[in-house]
């Protein structure tokens, strides 16, 4: 999909975005959480470019050189050209009049005509008559109250931030709905973290909100890297989650290729002759009517035609048919895919294992999402298991099994702390040999490295748990045999002590005038 206790593994830290949030939501009014989002989120990215404007705009007034308002200086620049009734400061000050929802559409209109990349993305139906527009005033001169200009802020990735506190909110208010647009943020880095996607093109063929992207090129700067390096290609079947993804991606300045319009990767191809280097992605749980009647020829299914009632090896073989001939890719899916037989699934999975794409499995634990509380799995895959600089990993799979990890953030989410992403990919990066990780070790209870025989054995099943077996037991030092005597001498003193208490318990009672008859 906290994006998003929210501000560990799952979200902004900035210190207002909570008190901003509560806020905003309390001018929702009857408004459904997925309508509201684009309201909200449109009006932070309009922010947003208004004030990266005007931060250019006062420094090109001030030279004697550049006139600020020449278009092409912000074109340069890389910021967003805002013409003069766009800008935040007109808006803000026709906040409290009744044609402010008109005022935010036109802005949107005239930016989107002045900016190209911007085209049928940004909302405009703020003037609809069903949005109070005294509350849209009153979220107006909230949102002004963020400044997302000066290199403070830039620094701290402002924006970005409350835009992902925001995103993580409104998955949490839509519940499963919400979770077709986020991919809770500790997941998405621990994808981020094991495939370590240092240069190449990036692909989400169901790509959501973008956060794939993002996580993606935080990697990228955190490990001195150049985002010039990486580039972006996904595509989204939802409009209003692709124009939100287009957005998101925006206010970053990530440039990415989302095709021209949303569209279904399985039935629209947009990046047909894509190879990518690397894939993340989170596609929609066991997914029925995806449309195999129309597709049962397809290339795609070089390892079995999937089933009509669930899509998750159809996304699987989508996303291997778009691999470069060293790509890695890593996917969430059910946990029903490392184990199900239904509709020629086990053979898929079989043919998959046989074909040595399978490097590692991770079981994670429940709680994890906002689309469900039920555990899930992740998938690597590679193309090539000799990947160069890193160990010779044919005929091997890694498993590990991180259910008893993470810590519950509020009642009913559980989020992954750094810790806990840093061990496990550290784990796998150790299992492949890379430069300077260290040496791999089998953990009873958490990681196996195990062959294809092995795996054949247990029926091409991949649960972590059949593989990695039972944490050691911690020796005290006791014998096995004096610490049973024990326990079992204390079992009967319990036993005896039990009965001692019921015996004075039926005596009171019985002195109370209660019959005890049959009672023991």
């Amino acid at each position: 999909m906290s994006k998003d206790g929210a501000t560990q593994g799952n979200g902004a830290n900035l210190g207002f975005e909570k008190e901003m949030w509560e806020a905003a939501n309390r001018l929702r009014g009857h408004m459904d959480a997925s309508e509201y989002k684009h309201v909200v989120l449109g009006l932070i990215f309009l922010k947003y470019i208004s004030d990266a404007f005007e931060e250019l705009h006062q420094k090109l007034a001030s030279s004697e050189f550049a006139d600020p308002e020449d278009a092409d200086e912000y074109l340069a620049e890389r910021v967003f050209w805002v013409p003069k009734d766009a800008r935040w400061k007109v808006i803000r000050n026709r906040a409290k009049m009744p044609e402010i929802g008109k005022v935010i559409d036109d802005a949107m209109i005239a930016i989107e005509r002045e900016n190209s990349p911007l085209k049928g993305v940004l909302p405009k139906d703020y003037g609809r008559p069903d949005l109070d527009k005294t509350q849209l005033g009153e979220l107006v001169d909230l949102v002004s109250q963020i400044g997302f200009g000066g290199q403070d802020a830039k620094a701290k990735d402002v924006l970005g931030q409350v835009y992902q506190y925001f995103l993580g909110q409104f998955a949490a208010a839509e519940g499963k709905k919400g979770g077709e647009f986020f991919t809770a943020q500790c997941v998405v880095r621990l994808l981020v973290e094991m495939i370590e996607p240092y240069g190449g093109r990036v692909y989400d063929p169901c790509c959501g909100a973008g956060g794939m992207f993002v996580q993606s090129a935080k990697f990228v700067k955190e490990h001195g890297g150049q985002i010039g390096r990486v580039s972006i290609f996904g595509q989204e079947s939802n409009p209003t989650t692709w124009r939100l993804a287009r957005m998101n991606l925006a206010i970053r300045g990530l440039d990415a290729n989302l095709g021209p319009h949303h569209g279904d990767s399985f039935r629209n191809d947009l990046h047909k002759d894509l190879k990518a280097d690397f894939i993340l992605a989170n596609p929609p749980f066991n997914m029925s009517a995806w449309g195999q009647e129309a597709l049962k020829d397809d290339v795609r299914w070089k390892y079995g035609l999937p089933p009509a009632s669930n899509a998750n090896f159809a996304w699987m073989q989508h996303m291997v048919h778009h691999l470069s001939p060293k790509g890695v890719a890593g996917i969430v899916l059910a946990n029903g895919s490392m184990s199900s037989q239904q509709g020629g699934e086990g053979q898929i999975r079989q043919a998959l294992i046989e074909g040595d794409l399978v490097d590692c499995m991770v079981a994670l634990p429940g709680q994890l999402f906002y689309t469900t509380g039920i555990p899930v799995c992740l998938w690597f895959l590679a193309k090539d298991k000799r990947d160069s600089g890193k160990r010779d990993r044919r005929g091997e799979t890694l498993f590990i099994d991180a259910r008893q990890m993470g810590s519950m953030i509020d009642r009913v989410h559980r989020d992954l702390t750094g810790e806990d992403v840093e061990h496990i990919a550290h784990t796998y990066h150790t299992w492949r040999g890379e430069p300077d990780a260290g040496e791999y070790e089998d953990v009873p209870g958490f990681c196996k490295g195990a062959t294809t025989e092995e795996i054949a054995g247990h029926g091409y099943v991949l649960t972590p748990g059949r593989y990695v077996g039972a944490a050691e037991v911690e020796d005290d030092g006791e014998p096995f045999d004096a610490k049973m005597q024990r326990l079992t001498t204390t079992l009967a003193e319990q036993l005896a002590e039990g009965e001692r208490l019921a015996e004075a318990i039926r005596e009171n009672l019985t002195g109370l005038g209660f019959p005890m008859a049959g009672v023991s």
